[in-house]
């Protein structure tokens, strides 16, 4: 599937910012399932610097420094994406097998999946993440099953709810009261498989949506997402995340489908949030993003979509960067 995709943000300042250093993470990445066939990103007012760099993910950043006075800023990232459908890899590794390979000890070889079974600045450890996991972790269950189990869970037993949660709402709140938004939802599972010992590591990008039947498709009506990777260590080298969606209950080898296009990968949201920065001035300030997403087919037909949508993005407070929902 070829999508095209438009990120746009918005600020309003009041009063103008006197200088602003941001960091973005916009430009999807060219593999695990998808290649990246073009990529712009337009900042106005000018940067006064701007460069790319790659983080320790293996993900595109971009920094740019502003230092002239401004009310407004916007970014615009435009990206047309292939992606590949995959189907559920087959794995038979249980779950305790899994644990005992990132246990300490001494001369074994360092496994780079080691950093996603710690604590991240937003999801720590608890007590109560390991309790509500631990249903889906029979003795003997395979570490790709005991996962499904679990993103089948949190999709049934969590209520989708915009504006029940804010960018900063704790992981452990969000569980308590059994709602949220997809990054609330990836957070809890995150926690929950590392828990139980299991490396997961958080996932940003977008999915292809369609209006209500007889509505007509909006420019910038779509959004961020967020969902979870897991390490599944008997698949081929190179290949042994799988992704799973406990927003909209979906799964896949690389990604949940071919309608998912996979922008960062990080410990969790605040690795890869897709814009943040530092400004001096501008007190006061409002955002508003706008997200779309279209299938691309050979005459440029109108777009196509599969999934609930599930991800209207919320406005982070003054000082905050942007978030999934």
């Amino acid at each position: 599937m070829k999508l095209r995709v438009t990120h746009e943000t918005r600020y309003d300042y009041a009063p103008a910012v006197q200088t602003a250093q941001h960091m973005a993470y916009l430009q999807p990445l060219n593999g695990r399932g998808q290649r990246l066939l073009q990529y712009s990103l337009q900042i106005d007012p000018l940067p006064s610097q701007n460069r790319q760099t790659q983080d320790v993910f293996g993900n595109t950043r971009c920094y740019f420094s502003l230092q002239t006075p401004h009310t407004v800023l916007t970014v615009v990232a435009r990206s047309v994406v292939v992606t590949v459908d995959s189907s559920q890899p087959a794995s038979s590794i249980g779950w305790e097998q899994t644990r005992e390979l990132f246990r300490y000890r001494s001369g074994v070889r360092f496994d780079a999946a080691t950093e996603f079974v710690f604590a991240s600045p937003l999801v720590p450890r608890h007590s109560e993440f390991a309790a509500y996991a631990r249903p889906s972790f029979a003795p003997d269950a395979g570490v790709l099953a005991a996962a499904q189990d679990l993103m089948q869970r949190i999709h049934r037993d969590f209520t989708y709810e915009s504006e029940s949660t804010q960018i900063n709402t704790p992981a452990l709140q969000a569980l308590a009261q059994r709602k949220g938004v997809c990054q609330d939802f990836a957070h809890i599972m995150i926690a929950c498989l590392r828990a139980m010992g299991v490396p997961a590591r958080y996932v940003s990008g977008y999915l292809l949506t369609l209006p209500p039947p007889g509505s007509v498709k909006l420019q910038g009506s779509d959004a961020s997402h967020a969902w979870v990777s897991v390490y599944v260590p008997d698949l081929p080298a190179g290949a042994r995340w799988c992704d799973l969606d406990p927003t909209n209950n979906r799964s896949g080898w690389h990604s949940p489908g071919a309608d998912y296009v996979t922008l960062a990968l990080g410990r969790d949201f605040s690795d890869v949030s897709p814009i943040r920065g530092v400004i001096h001035g501008g007190a006061d300030h409002t955002l508003s993003v706008g997200v779309t997403v279209e299938s691309v087919a050979s005459d440029d037909q109108a777009s196509q979509a599969s999934g609930p949508a599930n991800n209207e993005e919320q406005a982070p407070s003054p000082g905050q960067s942007q978030s999934p929902s």
